[in-house]
């Protein structure tokens, strides 16, 4: 990983201490899928075959492609897992469990800095990733498997923020249900009591060829990534005092945004002072609509990355005309847009921090027939 010094400078880092506790083998290892997946990251991230140093394999059990489909999403399943683990372990991040109130039912749950709320004059970095399987730590699995941690998780971008002495928000705004039997299968996978290894294959099996319903039982204030990013920023976002707040979004993400953005419009507006925008599905006609308080702020406030052959920042082409500046991320791919352009969006948010200038919302009533009559009686 890069990080941008204070002086300018940039100097290589590896984020990723290579060590038997925090590898994704002994992780591994604690499950009863290790003959599955003999895969752990290597020196540079990627995920590598332990014996042979070989890419992931999709292909595993040749050509049988139900059961491939299942290895493949265990491994998510793991790498899920293993991500939270080192969003504690290693980026010293607190797991808080929402709704608050209950501890009887299934609830989903985020990331954050210690101090996060507390910490005043500071930075307060949110990321909130594109729709899918992925959950907290990741912009893409997919991008995780095939290119690596750098590029897939957004432990760079967390440890980056760290360097920048910034608080960090994690959202987990796809963790919306529980599939209850789904989850007895995968717990009896974790459990290191079982001694019979016929049983840990018989178990192993049973969970590579667990067919998965449509949906679960939903989680309270998290039924939708909408739902889940309105109660974090009701409950804790909008509570940090004398803070700025930043947001990177990805895909699916800058819908959700600009959703919050129009539900908790003053709140917003008067809080958030950049907000990233990584090839964005928002649309700011369907959504803001012609709301020119919000049009004028979203000018100010936010930037847009999107994939693109062109170089990374240079201005890019785009169909519909756009409220906000848009550049190119430096790549075609969307799921490597996000560690494609994160050295440039931490120096957007330098910049726009550096520059922040209040402009002035008056919240002016709407005139209506009625108050109009009521004035004119007067």
């Amino acid at each position: 990983m890069e990080v941008e010094l204070t002086d300018g400078n940039v100097k290589k880092e590896s984020w990723l201490p290579v060590t038997q506790e925090l590898s994704f083998q002994k992780f591994i290892e604690q499950s009863d899928l290790l003959e599955e997946f003999k895969y752990d990251f290597n020196e540079k991230a990627e995920l590598r075959h332990t014996e042979t140093q070989s890419p992931f394999v999709f292909n595993y059990y040749e050509n049988v492609l139900e059961r491939n489909s299942k290895r493949y999403q265990a491994l998510g399943r793991l790498l899920e897992q293993y991500i939270y683990e080192l969003l504690e372990k290693l980026c010293k991040l607190q797991k808080v469990y929402i709704p608050q109130e209950v501890d009887k039912e299934p609830r989903s749950f985020f990331f954050m800095s210690e101090g996060a709320l507390t910490n005043h004059h500071s930075v307060v970095l949110v990321l909130l990733q594109d729709q899918g399987v992925f959950r907290a730590g990741q912009w893409s699995q997919q991008a995780i498997i095939h290119h690596g941690l750098h590029h897939g998780s957004q432990i760079p971008c967390i440890q980056m923020a760290l360097q920048a002495h910034y608080d960090v928000i994690v959202l987990n705004p796809n963790d919306n249900f529980v599939d209850l039997k789904m989850e007895k299968e995968w717990k009896g996978l974790l459990k290191q009591s079982i001694e019979s290894p016929s049983l840990k294959m018989a178990q192993a099996e049973s969970f590579l060829s667990f067919q998965h319903p449509l949906q679960g039982l939903p989680k309270r204030c998290s039924h939708t990534p909408e739902e889940h990013v309105a109660y974090v920023w009701d409950h804790f976002i909008s509570r940090t005092e004398g803070k700025d707040v930043a947001f990177i979004v990805h895909g699916y993400g800058g819908l959700v945004f600009m959703d919050l953005l129009v539900r908790r419009k003053w709140e917003v507006m008067s809080k958030v002072y950049a907000v990233a925008l990584i090839d964005s599905d928002h649309h700011v006609g369907h959504q803001l609509g012609s709301d020119g308080q919000l049009l004028a702020w979203i000018k100010h406030h936010c930037r847009e990355w999107v994939t693109s052959p062109k170089p990374l920042d240079k201005l890019a082409a785009t169909v519909l005309k756009k409220e906000f500046p848009v550049v190119s991320a430096g790549t075609e791919k969307h799921s490597l847009a996000p560690s494609s352009s994160l050295q440039s969006i931490f120096k957007y948010f330098k910049k726009a921090l550096k520059a922040k200038t209040t402009i002035t919302f008056s919240q002016v009533p709407i005139e209506t027939r009625s108050s109009t009559k009521r004035k004119q009686s007067a």
